[in-house]
């Protein structure tokens, strides 16, 4: 049995939930989105309730009900708060800078890194060495901050690259004479 799937997921305030078939659509201050349940999942809504049910007890129906559910939850935290991930720059002359949509990275190479932002992300730049990447969608944001950190992932030594912000780069000890 999975401990997340049977939980009722309840619906925020100002977000209006709808349930049509297998489609969940959420629809919020931050925008909309919707999210389709695997066939092998039952979904319903109650009383400003989505409650979320294997549709039987096979092995690929049970786990797919707690990723379902998750999902749910997810996009009803999105279009009301939305998502957010920090990131930051370590090293001599590494930096970042918007032009434009795009985010222009120096990160040591022998030219400048030029990521252009997908639709329905927002990056900002607050800090030559901070970038915060938002957007409604968790998997998207997700997803466009593991590749501004793929440029120069941290290395092990001195820990120059770009990390999360919560990440805890594991040092090692360099050569002894």
């Amino acid at each position: 049995m999975s401990r997340i799937g049977k939980k009722p997921v309840s619906v925020p305030q100002g977000v209006t939930a709808t349930v049509d078939g297998q489609t969940v659509t959420a629809k919020g201050p931050k925008g909309e989105l919707k999210f389709v349940v695997n066939d092998e999942v039952l979904i319903k809504l109650e009383d400003g309730h989505i409650k979320v049910d294997p549709r039987d007890q096979s092995k690929a129906a049970r786990s797919k009900w707690g990723m379902s559910r998750t999902q749910i939850v997810n996009i009803l935290t999105g279009v009301k708060d939305g998502f957010e991930k920090r990131l930051e720059i370590n090293g001599v002359g590494y930096r970042a800078v918007m032009q434009g949509k795009n985010l222009q990275l120096a990160l040591g190479f022998s030219h400048d890194v030029v990521y252009e932002t997908p639709q329905g992300i927002t990056i900002a730049v607050p800090k030559p060495t901070e970038i915060i990447v938002s957007g409604i969608d968790k998997q998207v944001v997700g997803q466009v901050a593991a590749e501004i950190r793929e440029f120069r992932s941290p290395e092990p030594y001195k820990g120059k690259g770009v990390k999360y912000a919560d990440e805890r780069i594991v040092r090692k000890e360099g050569k002894k004479k």
